[in-house]
């Protein structure tokens, strides 16, 4: 028999007074997921900070007092958009989960729509009813406070930029030489935003502290990146005309990376997230040819 395609069981909007790069960056913070969460009851677990495609999520799901679910989601996608993810492990079948974010004069209205089948027929859909929908509304409820306090509490950070300096289908990735905890792992060349200084010079600046190098930003790549300062937010980059050769100098190594190649290294966490997107940008360029080259 021909099953109709899936309708969504649930939506919810809500607005947040942030541009959609932030509130997706927000959305893949699972300190912000976490603190949502336990406001309701409910524990998270995961690997890492920044989620990116691919990552899995382990939940403890409170449905009653005393009673707890445990569930298991896989994130499918993440963009300045939106994003979407499945669930891997649960009492409810084919399950997923999609945001979609779109600007607007007031800030970046968030949809939520949310797609399940409820187990157990018709005593499934009274469960449906009575527990899951109630208690889905209660965490977008708690999520959209812990957004807007998030919101808030960045408007006071500082902007970090990163360079994802694209040749001939392959980035340019720094290691680290310091401090001792990040040490040896690799990371985009970039730094602190300075005040009244814009992003795209930022970018300019750092590299050529960094890098003994020119070059110029040619937009933006993936969702902002939630770290300890403030925000980080990566920016594509090429050579300027007759810029030398870049060289390691406030690192203990360059290295030109493939498309292929991005995962065999240790990168640190934030950059980490922007590996499928980076991945994506690579293979265009691979797939166009080598560049002219640099005047």
């Amino acid at each position: 028999m021909r099953r109709s395609p899936p309708v969504p069981v649930l939506r919810s909007t809500t607005l947040i007074d942030a541009p959609p790069r932030t509130v997706a960056g927000l959305l893949r913070d699972t300190e912000v997921a976490a603190e949502a969460l336990a406001r309701d009851g409910h524990r998270i677990a995961t690997p890492t900070r920044l989620l990116a495609p691919g990552d899995e999520v382990r939940l403890r799901a409170r449905l009653l007092p005393g009673v707890r679910v445990p569930l298991r989601t896989r994130v499918t996608a993440i963009s300045p958009t939106g994003m979407r993810s499945v669930l891997v492990r649960g009492p409810v079948r084919a399950l997923a989960h999609t945001v979609t974010l779109t600007p607007t004069p007031a800030g970046t209205l968030l949809l939520d729509e949310i797609d399940w089948t409820a187990p157990l027929g018709g005593l499934g859909r009274i469960a449906d009813v009575a527990l899951l929908r109630r208690m889905v509304l209660r965490l977008f409820a708690a999520r959209a406070e812990v957004l807007a306090e998030r919101v808030a509490a960045l408007a006071e950070g500082t902007v970090v930029v990163a360079t994802a300096l694209v040749r001939d289908g392959r980035v340019l990735a720094a290691r680290r030489s310091r401090p001792p905890e990040l040490a040896g792992r690799w990371e985009l060349p970039g730094g602190q935003v300075e005040p009244g200084e814009s992003e795209p010079d930022a970018v300019a600046r750092e590299c050529r502290e960094e890098l003994g190098t020119a070059v110029r930003a040619t937009g933006r790549l993936s969702t902002d990146l939630p770290i300890a300062p403030g925000l980080l937010r990566v920016h594509r980059a090429e050579f300027a005309p007759g810029a030398a050769e870049p060289q390691p100098l406030d690192h203990s190594e360059l290295r030109w990376v493939g498309p292929g190649e991005l995962a065999e290294l240790d990168w640190v966490d934030a950059d980490r997230a922007v590996l499928g997107d980076l991945r994506e940008v690579l293979t265009v360029a691979d797939q166009a040819g080598p560049a002219a080259g640099r005047s």
